[in-house]
């Protein structure tokens, strides 16, 4: 059976990539599979690393070779052999790199159908030449506007952002926005040389000259006889004059530090596009419309909005195609203007019905085109708001959007692309997703299996996890405590698993202990807010309790929180600080890693420096850097892998011939702690390492945290780019845990639980308990309704998302909240506190 073609299993034999013990496990095609297990039991490197990484290396060997440079891939699985493995699709919660000119419109394609119809259909001017697909969009030179570039917003400055202490001169530093160091003093001698006083303040130049130092476009060329400290070389030299304006936009615009650009935009205002009006088009394509409204109108509505206008304007509600409004030619009546006859007598009235009857023709055929290609569009929006999504807009910029939101756009795209026969494979599609929500993505998990194909899903949700026809456990625990399958088979029959760490949670969870819900000692108080959908909301947060803010997804919980953070003053906080403990990636290379972010990496370099071996050689700290020279193996400076160039084949990666991914060169090596080499120390997991450095107060501290927060699997040298969402805030908790507390903190964190199983849930619910208990106060954004019911307080955002939310439906202890009648939350939060015993 294992050999037939129709043999309805992927049959995975020796899969040892990351933590895999030479796994051997049978999966059934056609169904929804789900992957559980803790966080880093291996569950990801099953379903990902190995499963789909087969299937894509497969395909891309069926591409020409030189294609294949063209196209980034990854290595070979470390696998025996998978047999029955269709084609796969992988769906991750990785977002790539963020543009600006990238939208929800652009990564569904909903905005090419959009242009196409306003370009075939839309209501021209009188006389207007029909316009190419292209000229609607802000992305082609045929359609941005020259002003802004496509981007409907202009940035510029004013004195008072460039200069907001008039009482200091500008040798003093006036000019905040110049560069500090040698620019900005190359600046001030170009000033001075030009014939400007530098020493007078600020307030008592002229006017004329405040005008020209700030606002110039001319960049004058002259000498400059710097003065310098005695002993130094005075030699003059030709030094050329930039405005503070025009260095500041520039910068902005074109400069690649992220700390640059971001100093450079708060010396500027941002207001929109005084030529397009933030329509972000050319005027000949903004003068095009459809159902009364332009194209930049209609990808500003939210999309379940934008389906009713087009359902309308195409006929489809039933009351026929949308007329034409005042002064606006309908399809086909630009051509009149053009092709009418006007002459007299009976030649006049032949050309003339024959005109008319070309403009009914050329109508009837627009009126058609508009219903086509209406109808598609309102079928692939109904899609992405059956996902939860209908609160997004088309021009939503993609790096406003959380990863999940991402992740279900593109599950959206795949729902019409009508394939079949394919292996799915989804990252957590769940997350960010609220109860309500993740019904209606069960739905569509259930629509991409029955029309013949496989889903195979990474989730612990365990309302996901209980819809599974099949189930495939990894663990027990992670890292090296993981790596096998310990079921596979029917989710129920995981009840006579004994080892598997799920089963408690999914079969046979016991009641929660009741706690007391503890009382406020003070309150934050922020609004009212106007932003995205919150309009003029005030809203209060208690003080030394835990608070979740709930609300269905795009309610306008991130938004209050991020309000919150940057509104609240430490007086405020109770006279201590406020802490943001995000997801946001902990370092953009592999250089940077846990150990360095922690600091960890510094007490390691510093004992390896403090050995007997070191002290003979006079090796520094510095010495046992892999970012640095001296140290690091000059190979690879510091990689552990260099790139190999193939000739119409694509690059690829190998272990550094010289130092065999080590990162280090042979003298560095040779320098041992306690039998490891630093190489040795970074590869060890946290859990590993707190017992080698049990007996060093310094790192132990760190490495304790760490294990608090369920990080106990990864590697102290592990890079930032490998790690998870999760796993980045899990860090970034740790590193503010081990930090000596005084004074009270505000802690903010938003969905702490996404990527972790319930397990890994009750180890973070500990530590924030911890905090609160310590006098602290916790505010967490969060869907887990497990993780509210244990809450002090819930404030409830919606009731539902983009225009239907953005208000406080309830606030309160939690049992008064799952009594709130127009929450969407409360009837999952009543029966989350019902398995508690507290309602």
């Amino acid at each position: 059976m294992h050999d037939s073609p129709h043999d309805p299993y992927v049959r995975v034999r020796g899969a040892r990539e990351h933590n895999l013990a030479g796994v051997d496990v049978d999966i059934p095609r056609d169904a929804l599979v789900v992957f559980t297990g803790v966080s880093g039991s291996g569950k990801s490197s099953l379903a990902f690393g190995t499963i789909y990484a087969e299937a894509q290396r497969r395909y891309f060997e069926s591409i020409a070779p030189y294609a294949r440079r063209l196209i980034h891939q990854v290595g070979a699985p470390a696998v025996g052999e998978i047999t029955g493995l269709p084609p796969a699709v992988s769906l991750e919660q990785r977002r790539s790199s963020p543009h600006a000119r990238s939208s929800v419109g652009t990564v569904t394609t909903l905005s090419n159908s959009l242009r196409m119809l306003f370009s075939r259909a839309g209501h021209y001017p009188a006389g207007a030449e029909r316009l190419d697909s292209d000229a609607f969009s802000p992305n082609t030179a045929a359609g941005a506007c020259p002003s802004c570039h496509g981007l409907g917003r202009v940035h510029d400055t004013s004195e008072e952002l460039l200069v907001p202490d008039g009482e200091l001169s500008i040798r003093q530093g006036a000019v905040a926005a110049w560069p500090g160091a040698w620019q900005g003093k190359n600046l001030r001698d170009v000033l001075d040389a030009l014939g400007y006083d530098v020493d007078r303040p600020w307030r008592e130049l002229d006017a004329k000259d405040r005008e020209w130092i700030l606002f110039t476009d001319e960049q004058p060329v002259v000498t400059v006889h710097p003065v310098r400290e005695a002993g130094r070389i005075q030699r003059p030299y030709q030094g050329t004059y930039t405005s503070a304006r025009r260095y500041v936009l520039r910068t902005f615009a074109d400069s690649k530090s992220p700390a640059l650009r971001a100093k450079a935009e708060g010396f500027l205002t941002s207001a929109p596009c005084p030529v397009c009006g933030g329509g972000r088009l050319r005027p000949e394509a903004l003068a095009v419309t459809f159902a009364g409204r332009t194209i930049a109108e209609l990808a500003a509505l939210p999309l379940t909005v934008l389906s009713g206008v087009l359902s309308a304007g195409t006929g489809q509600d039933g009351t026929g195609p949308g007329e034409a409004g005042p002064g606006e030619a309908g399809p086909g009546e630009a051509e009149e203007s053009r092709t009418g006859a006007t002459g007299a007598g009976p030649a006049g009235s032949r050309a003339a019905e024959a005109g008319s009857g070309a403009v009914r023709e050329a109508a009837g055929i627009g009126a058609e085109t508009a219903r086509v290609l209406g109808a598609d569009l309102v079928a692939r929006i109904a899609t992405v708001t059956e996902l939860g999504l209908g609160y997004l807009s088309l021009d939503r910029a993609t790096p406003t959007l959380s990863s999940g939101e991402l992740q279900r756009l593109r599950l959206a795209t795949q729902l019409r692309s009508g394939l079949f026969g394919v292996v799915y494979v989804l990252d957590e599609p769940s997350a960010g997703l609220h109860p309500a929500d993740t019904e209606a993505l069960l739905v569509v998990l259930d629509r991409l299996r029955a029309t013949g194909n496989s889903v195979f899903v990474v989730e612990h949700h365990l309302d996901v996890v209980r819809r599974a026809d099949w189930l495939v456990d990894v663990g027990p625990g992670a890292g090296t405590h993981g790596g096998r399958v310990l079921h596979s088979g029917p989710p129920g029959a995981l009840a006579d698993v004994a080892e598997s760490v799920t089963r408690r949670f999914l079969l046979d969870r016991a009641p929660v202990p009741v706690r007391e819900v503890r009382e406020p000692v003070g309150w934050l108080r922020t609004g009212p807010v106007t932003r995205h959908n919150l309009r003029g909301v005030d809203a209060a947060f208690p003080l030394g309790v835990l608070t979740a803010v709930t609300g269905v997804s795009g309610s306008g919980k991130s938004t209050l929180v991020g309000a919150l953070t940057e509104e609240v003053t430490g007086e405020q906080a109770g006279g201590g600080r406020l802490v943001t403990v995000d997801q946001r990636p902990i370092g953009r290379t592999p250089r940077s890693n846990l150990a360095t972010y922690t600091g960890l990496f510094d007490v390691v370099r510093k004992l390896f420096a403090e050995t007997a071996e070191a002290k003979e050689r006079g090796y520094r700290a510095g010495r046992f850097s892999f970012n640095v020279s001296g140290g690091r193996c000059e190979t690879c400076q510091g990689e552990g892998f260099v790139s190999v160039e193939l000739l119409f084949l694509p690059r690829t990666y190998a272990p550094c011939p010289d130092c065999h991914g080590a990162r280090y060169n042979p003298e560095t090596l040779q320098v041992r702690l306690r039998g490891l080499t630093v190489a040795e120390v970074l590869d060890l997991t946290v859990e590993s390492a707190a017992g080698f450095f049990a007996g060093t107060p310094a790192a132990a501290r760190s490495l304790r945290t760490l294990l608090d927060v369920g990080l106990g699997h990864l590697r102290l040298g592990q890079p930032a780019t490998e790690l998870s969402g999760g796993e980045a805030q899990r860090i970034k908790l740790a590193s503010e845990l081990q930090r000596p507390h005084r004074s009270p903190t505000v802690y903010v964190l938003d969905e702490p639980t996404t990527g972790l199983h319930p397990a890994d849930v009750e180890v973070l619910m500990r530590q924030l308990h911890g905090l609160v208990d310590a006098g602290h106060t916790v505010v967490v954004v969060e869907h887990d309704m497990d993780v509210v019911a244990a809450a002090d307080w819930v404030v409830d955002l919606g009731p539902g998302g983009g225009d239907e939310g953005g208000r406080i439906v309830a606030a309160g202890p939690p049992d008064r909240v799952a009594r709130a009648a127009d929450s969407r939350t409360a009837p999952y939060l009543a029966r989350a506190l019902g398995s508690t015993g507290r309602t």
